[in-house]
């Protein structure tokens, strides 16, 4: 257990000399506002994932055959502006190849505005899970969840891609000492699933005791808090410069 508390430590409180810099704390934040946008988008928006595609590619397939309360529309809106996402984060990625940081401050101010955006929308409209406003969140937060995907994959820090556990749970069980690994990282993974988790329970809870749109206003700002952290720490680093 010590083990699992010190790799998971050193994650949120990274050392000066860490490979990784700054970014293991920062993704894991990122985790986290995941857990609370799908908690919003499954919870109010009908069974519809902004960052989980997995399942939104399993939920067509059951509107499909007529599964009550999928729509294929939905699920396919959000693919779409998930895709869009995606390839806003790449131009980002590939404009600023060697500075890290340069990903993190555009990933992490786009969404801030996308996410705080969606808020705005779901408490001026009448239904947020309706009509043309469940579309217009739909787009945005898929869009927001788009660009932290592409980002997170270039940041390339092993086992926080923010969104998507079926690997990082795959890695803990093929890599432990029972399976014949050595348990690295087990601490780090344990706290991305951890923050996911967190991040549900809290979005959950705000929509079902609260406001439906509380969860998109802790979300947006997560990201803005982050973006002013991430902007306030040195910019010439190894951590930030050359892909580490």
């Amino acid at each position: 257990m010590p083990v699992i508390l010190r790799d998971a430590w050193s994650t949120l409180v990274p050392g000066r000399d860490v490979k990784h810099g700054p970014l293991p704390p920062m993704l894991v934040g990122l985790t986290v506002v995941t857990g609370l946008v799908d908690a919003f988008s499954y919870l109010v928006l009908g069974h519809v994932f902004v960052a989980n595609m997995t399942g939104n590619v399993v939920f067509m397939a059951f509107a499909v055959l007529g599964a009550s309360g999928f729509s294929v529309a939905a699920s396919a809106t959000a693919l779409g502006a998930f895709l869009l996402g995606a390839l806003a984060g790449g131009r980002l990625v590939h404009q600023v190849r060697r500075h890290r940081g340069k990903m993190l401050y555009g990933a992490l101010g786009t969404e801030a505005v996308l996410v705080l955006a969606s808020y705005l929308t779901a408490e001026l409209a009448d239904s947020p899970s309706s009509g043309g406003a469940r579309y217009a969140l739909i787009v945005l937060l898929g869009v927001a969840m788009g660009v932290q995907n592409a980002v997170a994959r270039a940041l390339a820090v092993p086992d926080l891609t923010t969104t998507v556990l079926t690997l990082t749970l795959t890695g803990m069980a093929a890599d432990s000492r029972p399976a014949g690994g050595a348990g690295g990282r087990i601490g780090r993974r344990s706290l991305s699933a951890v923050s996911l988790f967190l991040g549900a329970l809290i979005g959950a809870a705000a929509v079902l005791h609260t406001d439906d749109a509380v969860p998109l206003l802790i979300g947006g700002l997560l990201l803005a808090l982050a973006f002013l952290a991430a902007f306030s720490l040195p910019r010439a680093t190894a951590r930030w410069v050359g892909g580490a």
